[in-house]
C-alpha cells in the first residue's frame, strides 16, 4: 500500500471536529522492518514458534508500529507537513496481527491560538475493534504572510 496522499493545512485552516485517517494492511515485512529500525527483536513479533505459546497464539505487530500509523496521519494529512509533535499518549487495547487492516484516525478536539497548537484524539481500529487510543498535542505552522 502506498503512503497517504499529502495535504498541507495551516493553523488558520483547522476547526474542531476535523478528522483524517490512514488505512494500512500490516505485512510481515513491516514487522520485520520495524524490528530492524527500532531494535525491538522481541520474539513475540518475529517468531511464530515463540508467539504461538503466548496468550496471543501467534505473532503480533509492535505496539509502536501501530502507533506510527498515527504519526503518518499527523505528518501527511491532519495537519500535514510542518506539524511538530509536542506529546503523545497511548493505550494499547488489543493486539494487531500480521494481515490485519488497521485504520488510524486523528480528530481535532481542541485548538489553542497560543503557540498554534492542536489537541488530537488518536485511534487505531481493526474492523470494529479499538486496538489503540491516545491523545496528541501538535504545533502547526501559521499561514505565511
Amino acid at each position: 500500500m502506498s503512503l497517504p496522499e499529502t495535504q498541507s493545512l495551516y493553523f488558520e485552516d483547522l476547526a474542531v471536529g476535523m478528522r483524517e485517517c490512514y488505512i494500512k494492511t500490516v505485512k510481515a515485512s513491516d514487522v520485520v522492518g520495524f524490528a530492524e529500525i527500532s531494535g525491538d527483536r522481541n520474539p513475540i513479533h518475529l517468531s511464530e514458534h515463540f508467539a504461538a505459546k503466548t496468550p496471543f497464539g501467534g505473532r503480533i505487530a509492535h505496539g509502536l508500529y501501530t502507533a506510527s500509523l498515527i504519526s503518518a496521519v499527523i505528518g501527511t494529512r491532519l495537519p500535514g507537513p510542518g506539524a511538530i509533535y509536542m506529546s503523545q499518549t497511548l493505550r494499547f487495547l488489543a493486539p494487531v496481527r500480521i494481515g490485519d487492516i488497521v485504520e488510524a484516525s486523528v480528530e481535532i478536539v481542541e485548538l489553542s491560538e497560543k503557540g498554534n497548537r492542536a489537541k488530537l484524539k488518536c485511534e487505531c481500529r481493526v474492523g470494529e475493534t479499538l486496538v489503540l487510543e491516545g491523545e496528541a498535542l501538535v504545533k502547526i505552522p501559521a499561514r505565511p504572510t
